[in-house]
């Protein structure tokens, strides 16, 4: 998975679980009669996604020492992601996520992350910094500073990396999570200082700068610290802003199946487009499709597309023009 120096292309760190998830489209869970298991969890999602296009990808989390959390180490190796500092804790279970399917744009998710999470556990000690400092993108998310341990952990990992080029913060924002939105603000805004790339959309953009027009919220990110603010806007599009660039890119409609792996796959794309140091316009472009494509499947971490996948899918838009 690491070249000869040992260095990983993209580490993210944060939520693992397994995503159990309806065959049966458009009812209730009561209703549902089978169900197919995946990996999940967002930053595991997008190390997966970023492992499809060949970055040498890793994920920092923790699982329970039970059978899912075996189903986790085997299917990060299967997918292409190094599971070396995936760890365990023996007294709790490893998370998992139901969810509801109600397309185009409902669709409820319940986790089952009781009575802790062991990746909200991540302990600041057990930290891969020197990895963490090398990688060339670092990217975490705003759930994993919902608790003492992990917001520690991320810091602690921030601190050694010291805003290198590439530290993305992922403003994934889940209310039962956290005690209270105040809460999360003052976290989240702390965290933007250590950070040089922000990703959300504008519900998420709302919690963390009290903006969530996409113009002001792009400015009041980059205010904040960040270098490159990224704001997805979901029918409407994605917005991106430097201090002296300004670029937006209209959606890819798709037939929609399932809505929730979109933002994940756009990360992992981001991660891809950025490391190829390609210009704003072309990755942003690159990222709305794979987003797209993910769509219109069922599951999330198996969903991802390839570089394949994602260039037919804009030559196709193109033709259409």
């Amino acid at each position: 998975m690491t070249d000869a120096a040992g260095g990983f292309d993209v580490i993210t760190i944060g939520r693992v679980g397994v995503d159990i998830y309806p065959h049966q489209i458009g009812v209730g869970l009561e209703d549902v009669e089978t169900f197919g298991k995946f990996l999940g969890g967002s930053a595991t999602n997008v190390a997966v996604a970023a492992a499809r296009y060949g970055r040498r990808a890793s994920v920092i989390t923790r699982t329970g020492e039970d059978p899912f959390g075996r189903f986790v180490h085997r299917e990060l190796v299967r997918l292409g992601v190094d599971d070396r500092f995936v760890d365990s804790v023996s007294s709790l279970p490893t998370p998992v996520t139901f969810c509801e399917m109600f397309p185009p744009d409902d669709f409820p998710l319940y986790f089952y992350r009781y009575p802790q999470a062991p990746d909200l556990l991540l302990q600041a000690e057990d930290m891969p910094l020197d990895d963490i400092r090398d990688a060339g993108i670092f990217w975490a998310t705003a759930t994993g500073l919902s608790h003492e341990d992990s917001r520690d952990a991320h810091h602690a990992a921030w601190q050694a990396r010291g805003r290198r080029e590439h530290t993305i913060l992922d403003l994934d924002y889940r209310p039962m999570f956290w005690s209270d939105e105040a809460t999360a603000t003052r976290e989240v805004e702390a965290a933007l200082g250590q950070c040089t790339v922000a990703v959300g959309n504008r519900e998420e953009c709302r919690i963390a700068v009290g903006e969530n027009e996409p113009e002001r919220a792009a400015d009041a990110l980059l205010e904040r610290g960040a270098e490159l603010a990224v704001v997805k806007q979901g029918p409407k599009g994605v917005l991106a802003k430097t201090t002296d660039e300004r670029v937006e890119v209209p959606p890819i409609f798709m037939d929609v199946v399932n809505g929730l792996g979109a933002g994940d796959a756009f990360g992992g794309a981001l991660c891809h487009g950025l490391l190829q140091g390609w210009d704003l316009e072309p990755m942003l472009r690159f990222a709305n499709a794979a987003g797209a494509l993910v769509v219109g499947r069922l599951e999330c971490s198996t969903a991802m597309p390839t570089t394949e996948e994602v260039e037919r899918l804009l030559a196709e838009r193109r033709g259409e023009r």
